[in-house]
């Protein structure tokens, strides 16, 4: 067997035969569209058999031009087009990865767990030794890593991306990182005449999976317009949300506010069932009120404190009455609840200023007052009635 491996990543092999043998096969792994099995990681790869007169054109084709291997899924791919590289194939970057194979998209690939790497490879991706080669053989390098320490050495140290990436090249950093390693990254990367796009991502493993992944991208839309084929590979949705740093800033806070959140229904449900209420209901209750269905993110504050408009929906006067009730029931119930009496304090605060008959949100502007900033909406211009 002769094996031969184009510049998109497609192995392809040959019997040993005369080149007029009709009966001359090749071989290819490639990327398919089927899931991964339900154990996980890796995706499954099949076989498919062609004419060895094909590989014989197509070999032919790739010693004299950059295009594309027609043996592989990638014949539509025109002259010249972007290498993509993926360093981290954990649950996260693994499956997206496998994703960008399955679009067709030519794939370099590097884990420090040399099991992940072949798994892709089985697939029809290249392999490379070190974060370093893959920035050496790519137009744009994706990384998926499991923190900051992780990005700051794929990218920093010596045998990293910044020390073998080509100017040109763009980055996107789909880790979940640090704002402050994020610009540290971005400025080294500049100053190799490339550029980075933080992308944190929201949606699990299994938006990963199958494509649905949100993505938060930070950088330049020139950088975004250029990765919007790999981009839109992995995910649903692609949000542009301004300069680079501020999609992490972004995926940081709205974590926290998803955290916080979860900890102050767990202190409501648990006072609930120490009060005598069935858990099941509890939460079917919260799951089909107003919290469960998010109005006061999606309708209540839009309308009101993103507005500056605090003209009564749901008075001031009566959400403290009803904190206060629901603080009392716990310490009746010997039940601590921390975060709803720090929210007490607040309403009595915004009662005592004299707020009691402006809608309930008004309690809010205390953080902005601490913080010194106003979270505002720009108003949406309505749509022309036909």
């Amino acid at each position: 067997m002769r094996r031969a491996i184009c510049k998109w990543g497609c192995s392809t092999r040959q019997a040993k035969k005369s080149p007029d043998s009709a009966s001359t096969t090749a071989f290819i792994s490639t990327a398919t569209t089927r899931p991964p099995s339900s154990t996980g990681w890796p995706p499954a790869a099949t076989s498919r058999r062609l004419p060895a007169r094909r590989f014989r054109r197509c070999f032919a084709a790739m010693r004299r031009s950059s295009t594309a291997c027609s043996l592989c899924n990638n014949s539509d791919m025109s002259r010249g087009r972007e290498n993509i590289g993926f360093i981290g194939l954990g649950n996260m970057g693994g499956r997206m990865a496998a994703r960008l194979l399955s679009a067709g998209l030519p794939l370099v690939v590097y884990d420090v767990r040399t099991d992940a790497a072949f798994a892709l490879a089985a697939l029809g991706a290249r392999r490379a030794g070190s974060p370093r080669e893959v920035a050496q053989q790519c137009d744009i390098i994706c990384t998926s890593l499991p923190g900051p320490q992780q990005a700051a050495a794929v990218f920093l140290d010596g045998d990293g991306v910044v020390a073998g990436v080509a100017p040109g090249a763009v980055c996107i950093d789909f880790t979940t990182n640090a704002p402050a390693v994020v610009a540290s990254i971005a400025a080294k990367l500049r100053s190799a005449g490339a550029e980075l796009l933080d992308a944190p991502v929201s949606g699990g493993v299994e938006g990963a999976r199958n494509g649905s992944l949100t993505v938060l991208v930070g950088g330049s839309e020139a950088a975004l317009q250029r990765c919007r084929g790999v981009l839109e590979a992995v995910a649903a949705a692609v949000i542009h949300v301004g300069k680079t740093g501020d999609a992490s800033i972004c995926k940081l806070l709205h974590n926290c506010a998803v955290f916080c959140a979860n900890l102050a229904t767990m202190e409501c449900l648990t006072v609930g069932v120490k009060a005598g209420v069935a858990a099941d209901v509890l939460i079917d209750v919260f799951q089909k009120s107003g919290l469960g269905r998010n109005l006061d993110l999606q309708v209540a504050m839009p309308a009101t404190l993103f507005q500056g408009n605090f003209e009564p929906r749901y008075s001031m006067e009566l959400a403290y009455k009803d904190m206060s009730l629901a603080v009392e029931l716990a310490r009746q119930c010997e039940a601590p609840m921390e975060m709803a009496e720090r929210c007490q304090r607040e309403m009595a605060e915004a009662v005592a200023r004299g707020w009691a008959g402006r809608d309930n949100t008004i309690f809010l502007t205390l953080r902005e007052e601490r913080t010194g900033v106003q979270v505002r909406q720009t108003p949406k211009t309505p749509e022309p009635a036909l």
